[in-house]
């Protein structure tokens, strides 16, 4: 039984996990090739997962660990469409597993979404990670008040990054641009509005009680906005442990000698940012107050009840969800923001798989994916164990190597990232942070060209 080969495009957290249960597997015998458009692998844990959480980051050791088995390699700065594409994949390995996450924002469709001040989340947390594409946004801190819009991790993360005192960011990966950027930020008040109330609202307990801890920081909520205990006992564990939270917060009130503030305010859906004239940067944000009905299909929604309340600020930070984006020559349902699939194997397509948040939508947590993957690889090997590729061409790992070296002039192999990696964490060192990231393509590339 020969030794098959599989692509996979994109190296986030289901990237690795598909890329660890290909190589568990002896019948049949797989390779692995692991492509991103990025010079750095491990994806949102390397550029979407907060800093300040440094325990969820720790899970890149079980991607260092699948990406020194032998028969796996890296291949970054290859983009899918521009250097190479799905047909060259499909000439060269047994299979192809697409694992490129959810890329870009669901839009709020409002008026002002576009101004000056107003960010997508999926930018600003591109911006403080240190992501490529994201660190020329600059965002003007001078505000200082914030708004966040949306009710779950994100918009969480985001809100709390404004508000840590300077010692909790210095001790961080966060890039050192943007430490620049906190340090001399006037946002001293961040407002955290859903459109549903606290039972409905999507936060992880861990992230909500990680808020008590954050020195200087008084939390505000509504009283009015908090149902009665009463109802408690009938909420899963972990929204009634939610809820608690927000009623402490709420009896207690507002410590207004705190330097900083978060205040989260339920049933409220932004109608239009506002600012001057079509172009002028954001001024305030106008909400419509809802109420929540319940359908016949027992879910919760909004009603907007007709009544609006403005907010001044002077900037806004969307967090109302992430979203696929189509690949070139791979099939895609612009609807839901994904490639259509069965169990993993891509609809109308042969030899073309799909793992993570492009095969299933933006949910679940880091750990979500290995349930994930594992379904697609299962089905995957069962494809290629029924015998119809073994007497198949592909070509051969040195062939691969070289025809991307000719494609990809800044192609960057595992022992490129290497580089980077060890510099970067000995450049942590003396301050006692995790890594200081090399933010630039250039940079990135001198790292790669000067290892021994």
């Amino acid at each position: 039984m020969r030794t098959h080969a599989v692509a996979i495009v994109g190296s986030g957290p289901s990237g690795f996990y598909a890329a660890g249960a290909l190589l568990d597997s002896t019948e049949p015998p797989v390779r692995v090739d692991m492509f991103d458009r990025l010079a750095t692998p491990w994806g949102l844990v390397r550029a979407g997962v907060a800093p300040d959480h440094p325990k969820i980051k720790s899970v890149s050791g079980q991607y260092e660990k699948i990406a020194a088995q032998p028969g796996f390699r890296f291949f970054g700065h290859v983009c899918l469409g521009e250097d190479i594409s799905v047909e060259e994949l499909l000439e060269r390995y047994d299979a192809v597993i697409y694992a490129v996450g959810s890329q870009t924002e669901r839009r709020l469709g409002i008026d002002g979404e576009d101004r000056a001040g107003s960010h997508a989340s999926v930018d600003f947390v591109g911006w403080y990670n240190g992501h490529p594409d994201y660190v020329g946004l600059d965002p003007d801190l001078a505000a200082e008040r914030a708004v966040v819009i949306g009710a779950g991790n994100v918009a969480l993360d985001v809100a709390r990054m404004l508000l840590l005192p300077d010692d909790d960011l210095a001790a961080t990966d966060t890039a050192d641009h943007a430490i620049e950027a906190f340090a001399a930020s006037g946002v001293h008040e961040v407002l955290v509005c859903g459109r549903r109330g606290p039972v409905e609202a999507a936060f992880t307990t861990t992230e909500l009680r990680e808020l008590d801890d954050i020195e200087g920081l008084t939390v505000v909520v509504d009283p009015a906005q908090i149902p009665d205990a009463a109802g408690d006992e009938d909420l899963p564990k972990a929204t009634r442990r939610n809820v608690e939270f927000f009623r402490r917060w709420a009896e207690a009130g507002p410590d207004d000698s705190a330097p900083r503030r978060m205040e989260f305010r339920f049933l409220r859906s932004p109608v239009e940012i506002l600012g001057d004239g079509e172009d002028g940067p954001v001024r305030g944000v106008e909400l419509a107050i809802n109420t929540l009905e319940t359908g016949d299909d027992g879910r919760v929604r909004p009603v907007d009840t007709g009544e609006r309340e403005t907010v001044e600020c002077g900037l806004v930070l969307r967090a109302v969800g992430y979203r696929g984006v189509a690949l070139p020559g791979v099939p895609f349902d612009d609807g839901s923001g994904t490639i259509p699939h069965a169990e993993g194997r891509i609809e109308g397509r042969d030899r073309e798989y799909v793992v993570g948040w492009i095969k299933r939508g933006p949910s679940g947590i880091i750990g979500t994916n290995r349930k994930d993957a594992n379904e697609t690889v299962r089905n995957l090997l069962a494809d290629l164990g029924n015998g119809a590729r073994e007497d198949a061409t592909i070509a051969s790992a040195e062939d691969v190597e070289a025809w991307l070296s000719e494609r990809c002039p800044d192609l960057v192999d595992l022992d490129g990232w290497e580089a980077i990696d060890a510099h970067e964490r000995a450049a942590g060192e003396g301050g006692g942070r995790p890594r200081v990231k090399v933010v630039d393509r250039s940079g990135l590339m001198d790292l790669v060209r000067q290892r021994v």
